[in-house]
């Protein structure tokens, strides 16, 4: 091994040393809740939601991870606290949406896959199910959010609706086709991830946030970003949901038109990524603005880096393997070099500087929703220690 290669795993390992002592410190604060929102700049502690919130399992995935490396029970039996939230959730429809992917790959399929708990995999089928049942099988994409009877301007803006997110969420439909072979799985999965390069992915391959279609026709409408800075500016998570998004689909259909997709995204990240290698929220954000960072798209951004890596790697193409994985590298030590919290005893998360709505954060007055801990930025994290020291049998 090059002297070069065998510092950065030692790196790596430190954070990844350093990431389990956090979880084993925080474990007993957090209990059974499930971390939505960091409570702001200097406030290291976690704001929990009422109810239910899209983020519900996001620290889940992070005791699973924990559980995987360290093979310690206390952390499966944490994860499976939440059984009973995640079969209320399949239960409450006002709350199902497309976000099921990320609350049920990162719990049940996870626990599945690490434990072959038979009671996970109906757990996981039953989401993949509910997820499904959102395909348009015309328009061929997922309906990202549900309508309620309480805002009715609402209700209208979301009909027809997809978002970038949902790249993240087809894993669940296609691990339920390996487990079922029940094609309708992989076909909702595939014909969304199509339709959203075809509306979501502009040509110069930077994103919108969200794409709307005529709910009577399907008949496509126009991109809106709302979570960016304007509607035709490349906000960076989003960005981030691209790359890593259509990384793990090619990696899990051997389809490399995906990975050629996120390639191109990669391509269009670089050209407007700050010198610090860490993004601001937006990649077309004006000067004039705050520059906020999003630390969680960064995470994002670096697990997908590390899955093109291995998508080469696979192709046979050994210089753009290694190209991904120093540009994956980079982006993992700016983190740590710049953000980890894991040395802070009362930080209750592992990154600062998370940007979870800038927008939102402005129409509020909420502070802690433009800066502040992120649970997915944290999970990502994660992901992106454990894919550089070599884990590739994951949760998606």
């Amino acid at each position: 091994m090059k002297e070069e290669s065998r510092k950065q795993l030692l790196f790596v390992e430190a954070i990844k040393t350093d990431i389990i002592n956090s979880i084993e410190r925080n474990a007993p604060i957090i209990g059974n809740r499930n971390p939505m929102v960091g409570a702001g700049p200097n406030d290291h502690s976690w704001v929990y939601p009422e109810d239910y919130f899209w983020t519900d399992s996001f620290w889940t995935g992070q005791l699973w991870f924990a559980y995987m490396i360290t093979g310690k029970t206390e952390y499966k039996n944490m994860a499976r606290m939440r059984n009973a939230h995640l079969n209320k959730i399949l239960d409450t429809p006002l709350w199902l949406n497309h976000d099921l992917g990320f609350e049920f790959s990162l719990s049940a399929v996870a626990d599945y896959k690490l434990t072959g708990c038979q009671e996970a995999r109906k757990l996981g089928l039953r989401a993949a199910e509910a997820l499904r049942s959102r395909y348009n099988w015309h328009g061929k994409y997922i309906l990202a959010w549900t309508a309620g009877s309480g805002n009715k301007a609402h209700a209208e803006s979301v009909q027809g609706k997809i978002i970038i997110d949902c790249m993240e969420n087809l894993s669940l439909l296609m691990w339920a086709y390996h487990e079922t072979n029940n094609e309708s799985f992989k076909e909702a999965a595939i014909g969304h991830a199509e339709t959203s390069m075809k509306y979501i992915i502009r040509d110069d391959y930077s994103t919108y946030h969200t794409y709307d279609f005529d709910p009577a026709t399907n008949a496509p409408i126009g991109g809106k970003t709302h979570q960016g800075y304007a509607d035709e500016s490349c906000w960076s998570r989003g960005q981030a949901w691209a790359i890593h998004g259509y990384a793990q689909l090619a990696l899990i259909t051997g389809e490399q038109k995906f990975a050629e997709v996120s390639e191109k995204c990669t391509e269009y990240m670089l050209s407007k990524i700050t010198e610090d290698f860490v993004p601001v929220w937006d990649y077309l954000l004006p000067k004039n603005e705050i520059q906020y960072k999003d630390t969680s798209a960064g995470a994002v951004t670096s697990a997908g880096l590390f899955i093109l890596s291995e998508l080469f790697k696979s192709y046979g193409d050994q210089d753009k393997s290694d190209y991904y994985r120093e540009l994956g590298m980079k982006m993992l030590i700016a983190l740590r070099d710049n953000y980890d919290l894991t040395d802070d005893i009362n930080a209750q998360g592992l990154l600062s500087d998370s940007a979870s709505s800038v927008p939102h954060a402005k129409l509020r007055d909420q502070e802690n929703l433009a800066n502040a801990m992120l649970p997915y930025g944290d999970y990502y994290y994660f992901e992106a220690v454990l894919r550089a020291l070599g884990h590739k049998d994951l949760f998606w």
